[in-house]
């Protein structure tokens, strides 16, 4: 058990109470210090002292100073009135008990307060901490703001000066425009006068050959006449003969199959080409073939731009629905957009254009080779 103390020195004034306590060679760091306003507890091992006081005391105002061997408390009292003892006279156990449990109570209800009111002050801080943020957000958001509307005024501001010096200059460009034009004009009015002068002389020698006589006026006439009309020409035919084409390659090492098919290609594409469709009006000569439509298709396929490559696949097919890439391309597109019914049809379409193929250029071999491993 803790030794009691009970060798201390106190004294008082109306407003305060001075109390003295040894520590009896204790260490300051072992002390321990318990107040409130009815209630004094100083612990230092194995020493202990406790005073239920005589009044009540402002606890939050009150000081206590370590030093020098001893611990002094300087107590200030709630009311100015001097104290007959130090501690409450007449105290048995249960009272003690009871007034250390409800100091004990206070003490924690006023940490949990200043708890409390710690959080709270933290928490206002940071809203008004987040107020001033979004306010310097603000003031810069505006700043931004005024600085384009500025920018955009100027802009304009310099817009509106090029346009009145565009207009000056188209207007002082008119200028001479107009005297070039009038003097064109009075030039035009000078030989026009000119001409008129010549066919009244042609004129005047016309009349004066006319009154020789009818006759001979009638007799000029059907001469000219007969000198500006032609002959009508006679029927014939034309005969057109075209030079074979020669390959003078072996035959083992001759393209014949696949020149003629790419001559039946182009003339397919040129008979696409000639009818009347409005995509193909704005088009150049060499993108109005099949093939660079589809190099056009396969780089917008790798940009990943797979709307524009339709649109170059679909030109394509309709110039040459034959080229069986064509649709296997667009298919691979309708694929990536995940119109997965659109993409099974021109797979379709490409499986049955490759068959086709197949069986008039490779009837054998390679159409039983496609047959085992795709099902075609």
């Amino acid at each position: 058990m803790p030794v009691q103390i009970s060798d201390y020195s106190w004294q008082q004034t109306p407003a305060a109470v001075f109390l003295s306590l040894p520590l009896r060679g204790v260490s300051v760091r072992d002390a321990d210090v318990f107040c409130t306003e009815n209630y004094l507890k100083v612990n230092f091992p194995p020493f202990l002292f406790e005073v239920f006081l005589y009044a009540p005391i402002d606890d939050a105002s009150s000081k206590a100073k370590i030093g020098n061997d001893a611990v002094t408390f300087t107590l200030y009292k709630k009311e100015a009135t001097m104290w007959e003892t130090l501690s409450m006279p007449g105290v048995d156990k249960e009272t003690k008990k009871k007034i250390r449990e409800k100091s004990i109570l206070q003490a924690q209800q006023t940490a949990q307060e200043a708890v409390e009111a710690k959080a709270t002050a933290r928490r206002e801080d940071q809203k008004y901490a987040l107020t001033v943020m979004m306010k310097i957000e603000e003031d810069e958001r505006k700043k931004i703001e005024d600085m384009k509307e500025n920018e955009r005024r100027k802009a304009t501001k310099e817009l509106e000066m090029w346009k009145e010096c565009q207009k000056k200059d188209k207007e002082q460009k008119a200028i001479p425009r107009e005297e070039k034009l009038c003097q064109q004009g009075k030039q035009t009015k000078e030989e026009r006068k000119k001409l008129k002068c010549k066919t009244v002389t042609r004129n005047s020698s016309f009349t004066h050959h006319a009154t020789k006589g009818k006759n001979s006026e009638d007799i000029f006439v059907e001469a000219l006449q007969e000198a500006t009309v032609p002959a009508p020409r006679s029927v014939g035919s034309i005969k057109i003969s075209f030079t074979p084409r020669v390959f003078p390659t072996a035959l083992r090492e001759s393209r014949v199959a696949e020149e003629e098919e790419w001559l039946h290609k182009q003339a397919e594409a040129r008979r696409a080409m000639n009818t009347d469709i409005p995509e193909f009006c704005d088009l150049k000569e060499e993108e109005k073939n099949p093939d660079w439509l589809k190099e056009k298709g396969n780089k917008l396929f790798a940009t990943e731009n797979y709307l524009a490559a339709i649109n170059a696949y679909n030109l394509a097919i309709r110039l040459n629905n034959k080229i069986p890439l064509l649709y296997l391309n667009r298919a691979a597109c309708h694929l990536k957009l995940k119109n997965l019914h659109k993409a099974i049809e021109d797979s379709s379409k490409d499986c049955r254009i490759t068959k086709l193929h197949l069986r008039l250029s490779q009837p054998t071999k390679l159409y039983n080779v496609m047959r085992r491993r795709f099902g075609i």
